[in-house]
């Protein structure tokens, strides 16, 4: 037994109580038990993996949320603090091409992860463009760099831990005074190349119209360290999270809802399940949306969640589950059918706030990677369209057939022949049944937009304000959504409480 762990064990019998298990909450509680603490997960879905989740019907496997992975290191690193080896739980892949892109007029282009193969994709579509896609990769490095050690890899309580001598030195850099869309005309002249980095604003759910171009660094990521897929669905990522937690001895409780934080003298001390019960904790870490636990889950805070209330959510998502008797060659592992008019479409969804009447359509189809996952001859197709968050404008209910209608026919007329006449299993997911499923705010997927100069730092903090002994992981908080950042904050919430530890006990805090 370390030090750590004796300390601990000698001051509190009482758990850390985790609040949900989607991947943050699962990191986080396997970085706490690998400090010693006793840890106890409630999750209200019977399910873990919060957004990353899946359906299985009909001969079908669907992965419902998150169909990429990037920054393949952090879970090498999350196993490896436990002592193990990422490799015996899960079988992870580079998909080539990482992406196929198409257009209206018939363009097509494919993200090879090779690079050599991508310099001459790109050299096929816009020769003058191969000089700008090096000098953006060298930009978008630069970024990285900066902001990495600051942002990423460290806890975060907001702005003022940015105050570092390096970054006030180098802030310039990371270029967040234009956009995202900006910085990216600069380096490439092809419209088709400017929309395809534009749109990796949209991993984080923001508009590449409104985010600042430090988002660039999101397709540096990418391009540097690979787009990923977990053999057998991505769904196994969750799967292999539970395992490890289990041969830690962490208890999680599936089908079991927490709806009250208890809380006296500004401190938290427990959780109230939805039958009444109460557990008391040491600490407790919430793994939900910040807006959505301060209004419904802390009593008291009404001043947060007002203002919480007030700050831009991301885009949501607008899903559909196709199950196909048909085999398409248009499609790979993952395909996007860009929209004619890009900057018309964020506008609907950001400052409109309507579903885009032309929107751009992903489609995933991991049953070209692991054919098991659709019967044979026939496809598994995750469709998503990006839609806005909830408002008083949209009524899903009455809206979801007819857009399900107009994005069948617009991928019907970009080549897969006879759609509707192919699909043998269906199921829509709306951005309300997004809100209800996982307690989103607003069904926002990614916690709140990044559209202005420091929304990123706007986000609320690892560790609660005005609530000692309560903390926040995942999407909804520091660094933001996506499934390398939120098994990262689990990680970086696990540090905050080791260092707040010692001065509960000392009453410094």
């Amino acid at each position: 037994m370390n030090h750590t762990q004796s300390t601990l064990s000698a001051s509190s019998a009482l758990p850390t109580i985790v609040v949900g298990a989607g991947l943050g909450g699962l990191s986080a509680a396997i970085h706490l038990a690998c400090q010693g603490r006793q840890v106890l997960v409630f999750e209200k879905n019977n399910l873990v993996g919060g957004k990353l989740n899946l359906v299985q019907a009909a001969g079908y496997t669907f992965d419902t949320g998150p169909s990429l992975f990037t920054m393949p290191w952090v879970i090498r690193d999350l196993f490896a603090t436990a002592g193990r080896d990422v490799h015996d739980y899960l079988d992870l892949r580079l998909i080539e091409p990482a992406c196929r892109y198409w257009w209206p007029d018939g363009t097509v282009f494919h993200a090879w992860q090779t690079m050599p193969q991508l310099v001459q994709e790109i050299a096929r579509l816009s020769p003058l463009d191969v000089e700008g896609f090096f000098r953006f990769l060298a930009y978008t490095a630069r970024i990285y760099r900066i902001v990495a050690p600051a942002f990423l890899l460290q806890p975060f309580d907001g702005l003022r831990d940015l105050l570092t001598p390096n970054l006030l030195r180098q802030g310039w850099q990371i270029d967040s005074l234009r956009s995202v869309d900006a910085a990216v005309r600069h380096f490439f002249r092809s419209p088709y190349l400017q929309q395809v980095f534009n749109r990796y604003a949209t991993y984080n759910g923001s508009s590449p119209y409104l985010s600042p171009a430090t988002f660039n660094v999101i397709s540096y990521i990418e391009f540097a360290e690979g787009g990923w897929y977990v053999r057998g669905g991505m769904y196994e990522l969750a799967r292999a999270l539970v395992r490890l937690a289990q041969e830690l001895g962490i208890d999680i409780r599936t089908g079991t809802e927490v709806v009250e934080v208890l809380h006296r003298n500004q401190q938290a001390h427990g959780v109230r399940l939805s039958d009444g019960q109460s557990i008391a904790a040491a600490t407790v870490v919430i793994n939900a949306d910040p807006r959505y636990a301060y209004q419904h889950l802390l009593r008291g805070q009404p001043r947060i969640a007002t203002r919480l209330q007030r700050l831009e959510p991301s885009c949501s998502g607008f899903i559909l589950l196709l199950g196909v008797d048909q085999i398409y060659e248009q499609l790979a592992h993952h395909t996007i059918f860009f929209s004619q008019d890009y900057p018309r479409e964020f506008a609907a969804i950001f400052q409109k706030r309507v579903p885009a009447a032309d929107p751009t359509v992903y489609v995933c189809a991991t049953s070209l990677s692991d054919p098991h996952l659709a019967p044979p001859g026939h496809m598994n197709l995750f469709v998503l369209v990006n839609a806005p968050a909830l408002t008083e404008r949209v009524r899903w209910a009455r809206e979801a057939p007819g857009y399900r209608d107009r994005i069948i026919q617009r991928l019907e007329r970009m080549g897969l022949s006879d759609l509707r006449q192919h699909i043998v299993y269906e199921q829509m997911i709306t951005p309300e049944d997004l809100q209800q499923r996982y307690h989103a705010a607003g069904g926002a997927i990614y916690g709140l937009a990044s559209n202005t100069r420091f929304a990123a730092f706007m986000r609320p903090p690892l560790r609660a304000h005005g609530i000692q002994r309560l903390y926040f992981v995942g999407g909804g908080t520091h660094p933001g959504g996506g499934i390398p950042l939120v098994l990262l904050s689990g990680k970086a919430v696990a540090n905050r409480i080791a260092v707040d530890w010692p001065l509960y006990h000392n009453g410094s805090m």
